[in-house]
Parts: C-alpha cells; structure tokens; sequence
C-alpha cells in the first residue's frame, strides 16, 4: 500500500478523465445531431437523458458498493471474498436491468406526462425511451463489470473498452441519425439503435477482459442468482449512496418539470447548457471516482492519515481546475453555444446560465469528491441525511419558485445554492474527522473476511 501515493492517484484519475470524455463527447455528438434536425429533436435528447440517468440510480446502487467493497477487501487482501462479490454483483445486474427495461417499455408515457413534456416532443420522446430499454439492460452490465475493473486498478483496461464502446457508438450514430445516400435515417431513434450495438460490444469486451485480468468466469446461474449474504455489505453502501442520488434526480425532475413549463426554446437551452457543463466538472469527478477507489484500499490497510491527507488535496485541484474551466466555458459562451443553434435568444440565455454555473461548479467539487471518499470509509449515511433538505427545499422547491419568477437564471441558482449547502456539510464531515469510527468498522470487517 506504500504505492499509493499522489502519482497513483493521477495515474488512475486519468484514464477515469478519458473514459468520462469519450462518453460525453458522444453524447454531446448526439445533442448535436438532433439539433439538426429540431430544437425539438434536441429537447427529447435531452429530457430522455435525463429520464435514464434517474433510471440509472439502480445501477449505481450495485456499482457504487462494488467499488467500495471491493477495494476494502483488497486492500485486507482478501482475493476469495473479492471473486465471491463480483460474481454476486452479475447477478444482481441481470435483475436491476429488468426492472429499467420494463419501465422504459411500459412506463415512458407516464414519465413524459409526470415532467410535462410539451406536445411538441412526445411523438419523438415516447418512442425513443421505449428503444432505450435493450440497451439500458446492457449498460448495467458494463457499469458494474467496468467499477470491478477500477476497483482492482486496470483503469486504463476500462478506458479501452470505453474507446472501443463510445467510438462503435458514434460510427453508427451518424449514417443511422441522418441517412446514407437516399435513404434518410432513422432520425433520433438511430442515437438508440446505434447505443444498443456499442453496449452489447462493451460487454463482449468486459467479460473478456474479467477473464484474463482477475481470472473470473461467470457460470450460467451466476447471471440470474441473487446472493442477499454476499450482496449485503454491498447494499450497506450502495443504498445510502444511490438514496442520495435518487433523491438527487427526484428534485432535479422538479427542476425540468418547471423548465418544461416555459416552453421548447428553454427546453433545448437547459439541455444545451446542461451537456456543456458536463465537460466543466469531468476533472473534479475523475478526482473524486480516483479518490473513492484508492480511500477503500487505504481504509482496508488501515492508513486512515494517508485518506485523509489524499482527500483534501483532491478537493483542492478540483476546485481550482473547475472553476478555471467553468470561467473559460462562460467567456467562450457565444461561440460554443454557435454548435447546437444559431438562435441568438437561446445564445444568450446559455451565456447568462454559464455565469452562473461558475458558481454552481465550485460547489459541486466538494460534492464529487468527498462524498465518494466518505462512502470509501464506510460512512454512507451521513452524506444521506445532509442532503435531505437541501433537495427538497433549496433544489426542488427553490427551482420551482425561483423559476417562476426568473425562468431559467433563477432554476440555476437554485442548483448552485444547492451544491454549496450539501457540499459544505460534507467537507466539514471530512474535515472534523466524523467518518473515522466507520473507517475503524470496515477495517475490521475485512479483517473477519
């Protein structure tokens, strides 16, 4: 464990910073293709991203116990109770993207109709869902095959996938968005047909790689066996952690019903904006996932002191890092914002957005970083209950109101001031050392194996 020094953690928040790129460049791609097509087109993108990563949350429940479980049972050195929780965790995918699949089939218009979709977008955004789900059931798969993966360090194996996934991904988004030759293309349904390709060849890739890397095999009952004795130390950190971003996801739905509200134009400018500022704190998250990884491994070598010192110089480059981005992003506003639309409206609402995402971004640092770190040591309660009414009063609420009475600047500044509220609680969580008598009980429940 002595390895596990500052350039350990570069070395594993690049290849994490890669993969986070690639996926949302793509992304960014499609935004941009269907904005091509309509502000519409752009709209349903966008509202239907959102819809999957609130969806996602049950997939994080598994991925973020993984990581953590995993990497305290490495770093105790405990190989058989790290294959037992792996293969455990297949299983438990196999029944999670069930659930996400039969809700995007049969429940896609009740979420449109639960975010007032406009008119406008629902032939476009019903249909796309329902075509979203046989890749959503792959994409569970290769996120908790990928956090196994991270766990164990072969971060630039994941990157490789990521590459070989995302990249499938645009090639086939192209000619089936928009056509080849005479034939027009499926529109924006090609983004999900060519998203199902790329996820099935992610998991090619990743059972692969399970197989020469840590020697894991996965038998035909290991896909639909569901191991509650072994899942449990997962659940313990998974729930609390995946509880936070649902309710995360629940205040922010509120946030896009009330976006809804104010029509098309502002549908696509929030989408816009929102997609952009994914490339602003990709630094601070690659930190953070990094920090998350190598904490579990100290928690579980008993080096509380090396964590602790590892975290707050995390929080500090991130902080740095994005807020130097975020000031770049809204100075460039005029020209990025030329990508997606030539509406001088819509440009200029995402500029004023921008300014005031500088804000939003800086807290969201302590957020990214600490609140994986806290959960490393086994502490994924606390990050629950001071998140709580912060989501629903200055996030959820707030976005209502503020946005009623300043449209989008306002439902922005909600998101700021919630950032800053949360990630305060946490970074003073961190500072007073609350989390250590939890880091002492998971050290000594890897000790037991």
């Amino acid at each position: 464990m002595d390895s596990l020094d500052r350039p350990r953690l570069n070395a594993i928040a690049g290849p994490i910073l890669g993969e986070f790129l690639l996926g949302y460049t793509v992304v960014i791609i499609g935004l941009w293709l269907a904005s091509h097509t309509s502000d519409g087109a752009a709209g349903s993108l966008g509202l239907a991203n959102q819809v999957i990563e609130t969806l996602y949350v049950l997939y994080r429940v598994l991925a973020i116990g993984m990581g953590v479980v995993i990497t305290q049972l490495l770093g105790g050195q405990q190989s058989e109770s790290v294959r037992r929780t792996a293969l455990a965790g297949l299983g438990a995918s196999s029944w999670a993207g069930m659930f996400v699949f039969g809700w995007l089939v049969l429940g896609n218009d009740l979420i449109l109709d639960v975010l007032n979709a406009p008119q406008e977008i629902l032939p476009m955004a019903a249909p796309y869902l329902q075509l979203l789900a046989p890749a959503a059931l792959l994409e569970g798969y290769n996120l908790m095959m990928a956090s196994i993966l991270r766990a164990h360090l072969h971060v630039r194996d994941s990157l490789r996938v990521m590459v070989v996934m995302h990249c499938t991904h645009f090639v086939f988004a192209v000619p089936l968005m928009l056509g080849v030759g005479a034939w027009e293309g499926f529109g924006l349904n090609g983004f999900a047909a060519a998203l199902l390709v790329s996820r099935a060849i992610g998991l090619i890739l990743h059972l692969r790689l399970w197989r020469q890397r840590m020697a894991l095999v996965p038998s035909l009952p290991d896909w639909w066996a569901f191991k509650p004795g072994i899942l449990a130390p997962v659940l313990r950190i998974g729930v609390p952690g995946a509880t936070t971003e649902l309710g995360y996801r629940a205040a922010f739905m509120v946030s896009l019903a009330a976006t809804a509200r104010l029509g098309v134009a502002a549908l696509a400018t929030h989408s816009y904006v929102l997609q952009l500022l994914r490339y602003v704190f990709l630094i601070s998250l690659s930190i953070g996932w990094a920090c998350e990884i190598i904490v579990g491994r100290l928690i579980g070598a008993g080096q509380f002191g090396q964590a602790r010192a590892l975290v707050i110089k995390g929080v500090r480059n991130g902080f740095l890092a994005s807020g130097s981005i975020a000031i770049v992003a809204a100075l460039a506003a005029p020209w990025l914002m030329r990508v997606f639309t030539k509406d001088p409206a819509v440009i200029e609402a995402a500029q004023v957005l921008l300014w005031i995402a500088v804000a939003l971004e800086c807290g969201r640092v302590f957020n990214l970083i600490v609140t994986g770190a806290l959960r490393a040591t086994g502490d994924a309660i606390y990050p629950v209950v001071a998140s709580v009414g912060s989501f629903a009063l200055v996030l959820g609420l707030g976005s209502y109101l503020l946005g009623r009475s300043f449209g989008l600047p306002g439902i922005f500044i909600a998101y700021a001031a919630d950032e800053w509220v949360r990630g305060l609680l946490v970074l003073a969580r961190w500072r007073w050392h609350g989390w250590v008598p939890h880091a002492r009980n998971a050290q000594r429940r890897v000790r037991r194996g």
